[in-house]
């Protein structure tokens, strides 16, 4: 455990306003230390909030939050603004069932008045606040100033530009700090990144526009008017700030962000004279402190449990390959074959995979950056080309190029291949990362085909099968983490579109899986053997066209039919019941169940125990077939 003498006596902001600026340069390095030993007991962001310890202390120092509202961008940066703000005492239960989020959160503390794990949303959000002050919104506490924490990463989605010239357009009082480490999850792209460094390589002109925009607030009345005329003349003649000054927003920096005299500084000046938005371009290293962060590639962006003097993290042995690694190898092995294959990643070239397509076709892979909309009509576009795009994004990111997927691929029947990771639950990143929705807003759309993968040899099928389709938009999903660790193909094979697989011919009752949860349905399969029941087994394989014959079928020879699938309510299973319904199949007495997952958000877990409260584990399986049957779960009927 670090010494943290300073630390231990802060139990919430208001402690660190009495405290020296020497004092509080020490109580940043206590909470560094503390940040970096909580994180390797828990795991979880590391990097990110390292590199923002001295902002931390210095707006807490200044500001008076929370009456003053602090939005942190993502919010994946958060930890030692968690650790000063009163929760301490529960840091190391980061990211575990029952414990403090990985991201601000309104409902766990006062301290975070606005939650976030998506980027870009903190300038709208301080917007907002701002307005809100001026209207005579919440009067407890009364609102106060606006901060966002933007970074340089964040600042490439569109939506920060909306945000920027709304603000700049209402003219009032807020702040945005622009927290300037060079790269989000992998380093920057585009002319955003690049503005941003041509700022470094003229800071004497940067140092000669801040000492005229300084000295501007000392100059009499008469002579201001002439002065702000060579302001601008300077303005227009350097690279730094002039963007965001013609979006409306005085532009102060760049400033050393790890400099904590100089934080302490601008903030308690611009705290006091500030009258118009404010934006404050902060320059930090990621990772900054702990050398085996700053050393890797990713400066110790997200990190497993790991020993604190070496960094080595302790993860378990995996026994199959990565979902994700899977789908990168089978795209990599068709492009071999095919030149027309692209990819397309939002920012996340390591998450989905497409490093490793990269390395392999380095001319046909385009990370655009924290742009999910312009990604998606980026690949309509290729597509409308002749190209066959591979739009590779989270489940949970997809969902902000929604109107993208509906009007530009999906109305102009476009043979986009949306590959969607982190599919289901995702454990330790909990709600804001969950892959919940996307079955449902995708197979709402016509002429949409979506496919769900059993194991990490369909995920293999279902690449190819996403090469060969060129009548019109197709996904296929797949979750986090390791495969079931079955035989895998030479080659995927086409599936025949809208067609499942028998998996288990039984009697009775059928189970109709789609996705990952087949593993599951097995082994609730195994235990009920063992009660004389057998059910029929079958992999839906497409949710979208569904298997009319399969599932009629299914709901025919048996007396109950249960569909299951790791997505919510308007999926899978409503379009079967939809299907049997229209059929007239309910006319007859069948009884039917969908298992999906609840109407609710399920907070950070592990995959299996959040699975075990959405109720789709194999022992919840074997209950419900025991209920549709009406037999007791003693084995006696009910």
């Amino acid at each position: 455990m670090p010494q943290t003498p300073l630390l231990d006596t802060v139990s919430s902001p208001a402690d660190l306003k009495g405290m020296s600026d020497r004092a509080l340069r020490q109580l940043a390095d206590e909470l560094r230390a503390e940040t970096i030993a909580a994180v390797s007991e828990t795991g979880g962001h590391l990097g990110a909030g390292l590199g923002v310890v001295e902002l931390t202390v210095a707006l807490h120092a200044v500001f008076d939050t929370p009456r003053d509202r602090l939005i942190w961008d993502v919010s994946h940066q958060c930890y030692p603004h968690k650790i000063l703000t009163g929760r301490r005492d529960r840091i190391r239960t980061l990211r575990q069932k029952g414990g403090l989020s990985g991201f601000t959160k309104r409902t766990e503390s006062p301290y975070d008045p606005f939650g976030a794990a998506h980027s870009s949303t903190s300038i709208s959000a301080a917007l907002g606040f701002t307005m809100a002050r001026e209207l005579g919104g919440a009067p407890d506490p009364v609102l106060g100033d606006a901060i966002a924490v933007i970074g340089d990463g964040a600042l490439s989605a569109g939506m920060a530009y909306e945000a920027l010239n709304n603000a700049g357009h209402l003219g009032k009082r807020m702040f945005v700090v622009l927290n300037d480490n060079e790269m989000s999850i992998a380093p920057p792209t585009g002319a955003m990144s690049s503005y941003l460094s041509r700022m470094y390589a003229d800071k004497p002109a940067q140092d000669l526009k801040h000492a005229v925009k300084n000295a501007l607030t000392y100059m009499p009345g008469p002579i201001q008017e002439g002065a702000r005329r060579a302001k601008d003349l300077l303005k227009h003649a350097t690279v730094g700030g002039t963007l965001f000054e013609e979006l409306g927003f005085n532009y102060v920096g760049p400033i050393d962000g790890h400099d904590i005299d100089q934080l302490l500084w601008v903030f308690r000046t611009l705290q006091a004279r500030a009258d118009e938005p404010m934006l404050i371009h902060v320059l930090t290293k990621k990772g900054k402190g702990y050398a085996p962060a700053e050393g890797s590639a990713d400066r110790g962006h997200a990190r497993a449990k790991f020993d604190m003097v070496t960094g080595q993290q302790k993860k378990a042995a995996s026994n199959a390959p990565s979902y994700t690694k899977v789908f990168a190898n089978a795209l990599i092995d068709e492009a071999n074959r095919d030149d027309k294959i692209v990819a397309i990643t939002a920012a996340m070239p390591d998450g989905t995979g497409l490093d490793l397509f990269a390395k392999a076709h380095p001319k046909r892979m385009f990370d655009v950056a924290i742009a999910e909309q312009h990604g998606v009509t980026f690949c309509a576009g290729l597509a409308a080309g002749g190209m066959k795009p591979f739009c590779a994004m989270y489940s949970t990111f997809l969902q902000r190029g929604y109107d993208q997927v509906v009007h530009d691929v999906a109305l102009q029947g476009l043979p986009v291949r949306f590959a969607i990771d982190r599919a289901g639950l995702v454990g330790a990143d909990g709600a804001t990362h969950a892959g919940s929705f996307d079955v449902t807003y995708l197979a709402t759309l016509p002429g949409m085909v979506v496919m769900a993968a059993a194991d990490e040899a369909e995920l293999v099928h279902m690449v190819a099968t996403a090469v060969a389709h060129d009548s019109g938009p197709i996904a296929f999903r797949y979750p986090r983490g390791e495969g079931e660790g079955v035989d895998m193909p030479a080659r995927g094979e086409v599936l025949e579109i809208g067609r499942g697989r028998m998996i288990r011919e039984g009697k009775r009752v059928a189970i109709l899986s789609f996705g990952t949860r087949l593993g599951e349905v097995q082994r609730a399969c195994e235990s009920l053997g063992a009660k004389g029941i057998t059910p029929t087994v079958a992999d839906a394989r497409f949710a979208k066209p569904l298997d009319r014959e399969l599932i009629l079928r299914l709901a025919t020879e048996h007396e109950a039919l249960i569909t299951i699938e790791e997505g919510a309510v308007g999926g899978f299973g409503s379009h079967v019941a939809q299907l049997l319904a229209d059929e007239g199949v309910f006319d007859h007495g069948l009884k039917f169940r969908s298992m999906v997952l609840p109407d609710i958000y399920i907070d950070q877990s592990s995959p299996a125990d959040m699975y075990a409260t959405a109720g789709l584990n194999a022992p919840q399986i074997e209950a419900k077939v025991l209920d549709v049957l009406g037999v007791a779960q003693m084995g006696k009927r009910a």
